[in-house]
C-alpha cells in the first residue's frame, strides 16, 4: 500500500516534517538568543540551521497551497512541492548570510548596539511595518495564498512559484526577525505565527494591515526604548555562544 497514496497521508507527511523541522531548530538554538546582531557562524553550519528554520517557519502556512497540489496530482506532488518551497527560501538564506558578512566586513563602529544599532534595528522594523500597508505585499500575499500548475509535472514549479511569491510577500518580516535576533525562538515563534495568520486565515489580508501598525509601533519603540522591550536580548546582556565554523 502506497503510504502516500492519499492527500491527506501527504500532507500528514508534510506536518511530520514541520515537528521534526521545529525540534531540530529547538535543539540547535539552545543558549543561542543573542539578540540583534547575532554572528551567524560558517556558511555551512547556518545553511543547516536555516533550512531547518525555514522548514519549521514557512511549511504550515504552505499547507493550503501544498493540498490544491497534492489533491490534483498522482505522484509526489506534496514532496516536489515542498522541495521547491524550501529551494526558493534557501535562495534567499544565502543571500542574506552574504549581505551580512559584506556589511559586518566594514566593521562600522556606529552600528554597535551602544551607539546607532537601536535606531538602525528600530528603522529595520518601521520599514517592514510600512511595507505590510503596501499594495505590492497585498498582490504578493494574495499570489502566496494560492497553488499554482497544480499537476504532477507541475508540483515542482508550483512549490518554486509558491516560495518566490513567499519572500517577496515575507521579506519584511524576515528582516523583522533579523533585527531583533534570527537565533530568536521567541521571535522565530512569533514571526512564523504572523505569517501563518496573514496566508491561511480567512481574514488574513486584512490582517496584514494590523500587523503593519503594530510593526511601526514596535520599530519606534525599539529605536527609543530597547531595553523595555520584552523577550528582545540586548548584545552586551546576550550568553556565549558556540557555533561551529
Amino acid at each position: 500500500m502506497n503510504l502516500l497514496a492519499t492527500p491527506g497521508r501527504k500532507l500528514v507527511l508534510l506536518l511530520g516534517v514541520v515537528a521534526l523541522a521545529w525540534a531540530v531548530t529547538i535543539e540547535r538554538m539552545q543558549g543561542m538568543d543573542a539578540g540583534p546582531g547575532t554572528d551567524l557562524g560558517g556558511l555551512g553550519w547556518y545553511l543547516g540551521v536555516w533550512v531547518a528554520m525555514m522548514a519549521a517557519m514557512m511549511l504550515p502556512s504552505a499547507v493550503p497551497a501544498a493540498k490544491v497540489v497534492a489533491e490534483a496530482s498522482r505522484a509526489l506532488p506534496t514532496v516536489l512541492f515542498g522541495i521547491g518551497y524550501l529551494a526558493v527560501w534557501t535562495a534567499f538564506g544565502i543571500a542574506a548570510y552574504v549581505l551580512f558578512r559584506i556589511v559586518t566586513s566594514f566593521e562600522i563602529e556606529r552600528l554597535a548596539w551602544d551607539r546607532d544599532g537601536p535606531y538602525v534595528a528600530g528603522a529595520v522594523i518601521l520599514a517592514a511595518g510600512i511595507y505590510e500597508l503596501t499594495p505590492l505585499k497585498e498582490r504578493l500575499l494574495r499570489a502566496c495564498r494560492l497553488a499554482h500548475d497544480a499537476d504532477d509535472r507541475g508540483a515542482l514549479r508550483a512549490g518554486l512559484m509558491n516560495g518566490s511569491y513567499c519572500v517577496g510577500c515575507c521579506v519584511g518580516l524576515m528582516a523583522v526577525l533579523f533585527a531583533l535576533g534570527v537565533m530568536s525562538i521567541f521571535w522565530m515563534v512569533i514571526v512564523a505565527g504572523v505569517i501563518f495568520v496573514e496566508k491561511v486565515l480567512p481574514n488574513g489580508l486584512r490582517l496584514s494591515r494590523l500587523v503593519g501598525i503594530a510593526l511601526i509601533a514596535l520599530g519606534l519603540w525599539v529605536a527609543v526604548a530597547p531595553g523595555s522591550v520584552p523577550m528582545l536580548t540586548e548584545p552586551d546582556d546576550a550568553p556565549a555562544m558556540q557555533m561551529e565554523m
